[in-house]
């Protein structure tokens, strides 16, 4: 995927670069320790769900003294599959602050 937009080298590194800068915590990630967390289906794709090529292009993350109140992170996965659906699912975390 080292062609395709989102995942070139250069967007990869800045989007490393900005999480180290701030050591911000993958709320998502924290709250669903394995598994894909994919959130984008591409809409020319029929076979979605049997395919399962999806993406991680959204994410949600925190510093560490707001990642200590994050809780309860989804992804709906479920609603790709609307009738007239985004290619984006929502995802969600919960903050106790």
């Amino acid at each position: 995927m080292l062609t395709i937009v989102s995942h070139t080298p250069v967007e990869v590194d800045h989007l490393a670069l900005v999480q180290e800068a701030g050591n911000r915590v993958d709320i998502t990630r924290q709250d669903i320790p394995s598994g894909l967390l994919y959130r984008w289906w591409s809409c020319r794709a029929p076979d979605w769900d049997t395919a399962d090529r999806g993406r991680r292009l959204d994410h949600i993350r925190a510093t560490p003294d707001i990642a200590g109140a994050a809780h309860g992170s989804r992804i709906l996965r479920p609603v790709r599959g609307w009738d007239q659906p985004s290619d984006h699912v929502p995802v969600f975390a919960g903050l106790d602050l």
